[in-house]
Order: structure tokens, then C-alpha cells, then sequence
């Protein structure tokens, strides 16, 4: 099962009960499970000097849920001001923010720096922009041709991501000569990558540019920043990624860089689906069912709920609340109710036969789910709800209502 199976036999037996006092549609995520994770990769980490991981706020920009992860001691990436300004809220202070911006405004770049993020530049013509000089800088690299992408992001030739090959030594080079005194590197090939091996082949490749810059302009990097993308198992079939034996490739390779160079540079993720989302589901009632040319379940919720099928065809599993174990299926499309035909959360999906009233947990919503929602149609974002360690469940963010949607409006 996609969606973390401690998580689902502990949400299951107190579902009815949720609904009934919150009602429907709602995201619910699962603190025990979050913690539970952190933990494992700072315990496969730990061994580095420095490691830290700076959530990726665009995963879950959920204050409740950004609390926790700063108890866990994480820092947060964040690539606009009100990401920052969330970071703020929960407690970040120096050096707890990565600012991964791209296209950046000038405003964008004062704020980060006024309070205090890193700067991870997404292009050399960005230095001359900066209000001022920070102590540390970071480029996102594109290696352009020397790499493939997936198809989230793209071939990196094609992605709008990072500074080229050719003009990445630069880049350092005229940062050096403006006063900056530390630096880091980063990159982004992929995103919702399960095979370790690519994302180990991406720390090499980083661990290439630093020996490159250090031996052409003689600088020394603070931090090897990863990144995210890496990917969790939506489909049944799928295995999941192997965050040991990452953790283990890394350590050989930088303790060769150790011994030739005399120092490790930190290791810094900047991970979001990873962390949340195995542990949120997407929860709605059927409405309605259509029978025509095919079989449609209608739910409560929409794509304005849950984008990722409806823009990259993303699989998301999907259990009928209390009959997982029946044998008759049908074959449906699970649609909500937007005037778009691409408003489909399953499309020819074998499901058990779903009569209206029934309940249908739509998994592995942690990351870039209510995150991504939007108002067409006039259409509100639900609420979310959080699964507390004790078993007792919170409202974290209420659902919006039609004073919100007229908020912005000059009437």
C-alpha cells in the first residue's frame, strides 16, 4: 500500500468519527509518521559534518506542520517572501532558511537577505541584482547535456533551472572578487526519482564542481546542497527508495574527497515529498455516479483539491473506505466536479463497486496536494487536519469560504 501502513491502520478505525465531526473533503497528515521519518534520515546522516535538511516549504506550506519539522531541527527552503515569511513564523532564524528562488525580483532577493537566508542563485546575471553582498552564496547548477531529467522537470537543456556548464566556474569566480567568503552548490535534475543510483550519480557530479572550482579559482565549499527529488512509491508495485544505502554511497565518496582534500563539505537536502508525503491522504465522500459510455464516481473533492493528476497524469491510490478486502470490481473514472475534463483523480481505475455515500481515501497527499490548489470554478481548498502523536486529530487550516474567495475583490 502507497500511503504509510501504520499511518492508514491507525486513520482507519477513527475515520467515521473524523468525518462526521469535520465533514468533507479534508487532508489529514500523520505527525507520528512525520517525526518517525525525520528521525530515520537524521540517523542515517548524522555521520556528516553539519547535515541539514531544509524542508521544501512549496511541499506542505502548513504552519502546524512546519512546527514540527523545526522541533525535528529542520530548516526550511523557501523560494518566495511569503515562504519566508512562514519560516519566520515558525522560528527560523540565520542560516535556517535556503532561499531557492529563480526568476527573482530584486524585493525578493532584499527580503531573503534581511532575514538572513542563504542565497542559492539560480543565475551568474543574479550577483549584480543583490542589495548587498551576503557572507555565503550558493549557485543551482544545470549540467545541461551531461545529465538527463525525468519527465517532471524535464531534460536539463530544456529546463529553466541553474547556471550552465560553461558558465558555473565563473559564477564563483566574480562572487569571490565581490566580497563573498563562503560558498555552496546545489542542484535539481529530478523530481519523485526512486532509483538511488541517479540520485547518488548527482552527489558525484557535485562533488566533480567543487574539486573543478576549488582547483581553478581555489575555493573551498561549505555545503553540497542535494536538493530534493527524491521520489516516494505511489503505485503499489513501486519499491521504495533506499535511503540507506544512499546515505552509505555518499559517506565512501566523501571520505575519498576527505582524503585528497583535507575537509568534507556539509551535506544539505532540500527535501519535501520525501518527508510529507506518505503521511497525508485526500479524504471524500461519493456524491454521485454516473453511468454513460463509462462508469464515473463523483467525490466532494476536485483537481482544485488535489492538481497532480489532472497536470501530469500522477497516479494517486485510491482505497474505498471498508471494502479493501471485496473481490468484485469495476472499472471507473473518480471525477470531481470542475468544468475541465482532466478533473479526474482515477481514470479506468478497478476499484470495488462504489455506491454513493461510500468514503474514498485518496493517498499519498503529504506533498504538493493542498499546496497546489487553486480557486477556478469558484471552487474553495479544504480544510487540514492533523493526526496527533496521542491519536486525537486537529484542524490545522480551516476551509476556505466565499468571504475569502470576494477578499480581493473591489466591489
Amino acid at each position: 500500500m502507497p500511503l504509510s501502513e501504520n499511518y492508514y491502520k491507525r486513520l482507519k478505525p477513527i475515520l467515521k468519527d473524523i468525518i462526521k465531526e469535520f465533514g468533507t473533503p479534508f487532508h489529514i497528515y500523520d505527525e507520528k509518521g512525520i517525526r518517525e521519518n525525520v528521525r530515520n534520515l537524521e540517523k542515517n546522516f548524522s555521520s556528516f559534518p553539519d547535515y541539514k535538511e531544509f524542508f521544501a516549504v512549496k511541499a506542505l506550506p502548513n504552519f502546524q506542520i512546519m512546527k514540527i519539522l523545526f522541533e525535528e531541527n529542520l530548516g526550511f527552503d523557501c523560494s518566495s517572501i511569503p515562504e519566508v515569511a512562514l519560516a519566520k513564523k515558525v522560528g527560523a532564524k540565520k542560516d535556517d532558511i535556503m532561499f531557492s528562488s529563480n526568476n527573482t525580483t530584486i524585493e525578493e532577493f532584499k527580503y531573503a537577505l534581511d532575514n538572513e537566508a542563504i542565497l542559492n542563485l539560480d543565475d551568474i546575471s543574479l550577483i549584480e541584482k543583490l542589495p548587498k553582498i551576503p557572507n555565503t552564496i550558493s549557485f543551482r547548477y544545470n549540467p545541461g547535456a551531461k545529465r538527463d531529467g525525468n519527465f517532471i522537470i524535464g531534460k536539463p537543456t530544456e529546463a529553466k533551472f541553474g547556471v550552465s556548464d560553461d558558465k558555473i566556474v565563473d559564477a564563483y569566480k566574480k562572487a569571490k572578487e565581490l566580497g563573498v567568503k563562503k560558498f555552496g552548490v546545489h542542484t535539481m535534475l529530478a523530481s519523485n526519482e526512486l532509483n538511488e543510483t541517479y540520485i547518488f550519480d548527482t552527489f558525484k557530479m557535485l562533488i566533480d564542481i567543487a574539486k573543478r572550482v576549488e582547483d581553478e579559482i581555489g575555493i573551498k565549499f561549505e555545503f553540497i546542497n542535494m536538493g530534493g527529488g527524491v521520489g516516494i512509491p505511489y503505485k503499489p508495485e513501486e519499491k521504495k527508495f533506499n535511503i540507506e544505502k544512499l546515505a552509505s554511497d555518499i559517506k565512501k565518496v566523501s571520505s575519498l574527497f576527505k582524503k585528497a582534500r583535507g575537509y568534507i563539505p556539509s551535506i544539505f537536502f532540500e527535501l519535501g515529498r520525501y518527508i510529507t508525503g506518505p503521511y497525508g491522504a485526500l479524504v471524500t465522500q461519493v456524491i454521485n455516479k454516473k453511468e454513460i459510455y463509462k462508469t464515473y464516481i463523483g467525490v466532494d473533492a476536485c483537481m482544485s483539491d488535489l492538481m497532480r493528476p489532472g497536470i501530469y497524469k500522477a497516479y494517486h491510490h485510491i482505497t474505498v473506505l471498508n471494502k479493501e478486502k471485496e473481490t468484485q470490481k469495476q472499472i471507473v473514472d473518480v471525477v470531481g466536479s470542475l468544468c475541465e475534463n482532466n478533473d479526474k483523480f482515477a481514470i479506468d481505475r478497478k476499484l470495488p463497486i462504489i455506491e454513493i455515500g461510500d468514503t474514498i481515501i485518496i493517498h499519498d497527499t503529504g506533498a504538493h496536494g493542498h499546496a497546489m490548489g487553486f480557486n477556478y470554478n469558484g471552487r474553495l481548498r479544504p480544510k487540514e487536519l492533523l493526526l496527533k502523536e496521542a491519536g486525537t486529530v486537529k484542524l490545522i487550516r480551516r476551509e476556505e469560504n466565499i468571504n475569502d474567495y470576494f477578499a480581493t475583490q473591489i466591489f
